[in-house]
C-alpha cells in the first residue's frame, strides 16, 4: 500500500516537468514530507475544455481519498487512498475513473514501515523507511480522480459542494521497496504519461498493459526517523537518519 509520501516540488518546478499548460498560479500547497490521507495534493491530469473541445494537461490540486460519485459520505474516501492494480479496472468504486479519469500524481518517494521483532532490550516497533528514485527524479504515480457532489449542500455555487479525490494505484513491490513492503505505489514512465493522461484512451486492456511494470524500478530505501510516524509532524528532519531520531513527538 501507500499511506504516506513526499512532495516538495514547487507547482512552477512540475508544470514544466509534466509539460502543463493550464494552472491557477494563484493556488498553493505546502511543501510536505509527511503528505497524509484527506491532505490535499498536486495531480497532473487531461481535461477537454467546454467551450473549445481542446484537451489541455493541468496541475490541479485532490483531496487524497477517492470518493465515488454515488457514496454517500465524504468520509468514505479516508479508505480509499489506493487501488489494485490487479483489480482497478472492475471494481465498481474505481472502473469508471479508470476508464476515464486517469491522473498522475507527483511524489519525491514514499515510506512505507517495516516490523522490527522485539528484542531484550527492546519492544517490537516499526521501522520506516524512505523509498525513492536513485537518480532523485520525480516519480510520477498512477492515480485515479473523481468529482463528488454533496448531497447535504443545496446549492452548486456554495463552496464544499463539489469535491475533486484521488487514489493511488498499487502494485507488486520491487528493489528495495520489495525488501521492506509487498506492495508499492505504482509509477508510471515518462514515455507513457501521455497514454495514461488521455481521456480519449478507454481501451482497458491497453490501459492496464500500462500498469504491467513500475516505471524503471532503480528504487533506494533507507531507514528513516520514526518521527514521520506522527502525522502532525513535517519538515525535511523527517527524512534524517534513525541515529538523530527524536521519537514520535
Amino acid at each position: 500500500m501507500c499511506g504516506r509520501f513526499v512532495s516538495t516540488r514547487s507547482p512552477q518546478d512540475l508544470a514544466s516537468v509534466f509539460d502543463v499548460t493550464r494552472w491557477d498560479p494563484d493556488r498553493a500547497l505546502d511543501p510536505s514530507w509527511n503528505v497524509a490521507p484527506t491532505d490535499d495534493v498536486w495531480s497532473v491530469l487531461e481535461r477537454v475544455e467546454r467551450e473549445t473541445g481542446e484537451i489541455t494537461r493541468q496541475l490541479r490540486a485532490l483531496r487524497w481519498g477517492l470518493v465515488p460519485s454515488w457514496a454517500k459520505s465524504l468520509n468514505t474516501g479516508a479508505k480509499m487512498i489506493n487501488a489494485r492494480a490487479e483489480t482497478v479496472a472492475e471494481k465498481p468504486a474505481y472502473r469508471r475513473a479508470f476508464a476515464k479519469r486517469r491522473c498522475l500524481l507527483p511524489a519525491d518517494g514514499f515510506y512505507e514501515w517495516q516490523n522490527v521483532a522485539a528484542t531484550k532490550t527492546a519492544k517490537a516497533r516499526k521501522q520506516p523507511y524512505f523509498i525513492s528514485p536513485e537518480d532523485g527524479q520525480v516519480m510520477a504515480l498512477a492515480g485515479l480522480y473523481e468529482f463528488w457532489r454533496d448531497p447535504a449542500v443545496e446549492d452548486d455555487s456554495t463552496p464544499g459542494a463539489w469535491w475533486s479525490t484521488c487514489t493511488i494505484i498499487t502494485t507488486e513491490a520491487i528493489d528495495a521497496a520489495g525488501r521492506v513492503h509487498p506492495r508499492m505505489p505504482l509509477a508510471v514512465a515518462p514515455a507513457d504519461w501521455s497514454d495514461w493522461l488521455d481521456p480519449a484512451h478507454q481501451d482497458p486492456d491497453e490501459l492496464r498493459a500500462l500498469l504491467a511494470t513500475p516505471a524503471s524500478g532503480h528504487l533506494g530505501a533507507r531507514a528513516v526517523s520514526t518521527a514521520v510516524n506522527n502525522v502532525r509532524n513535517n519538515g525535511p528532519h523527517l527524512l534524517d537518519e534513525p541515529a538523530a531520531d527524536t521519537g514520535n513527538a
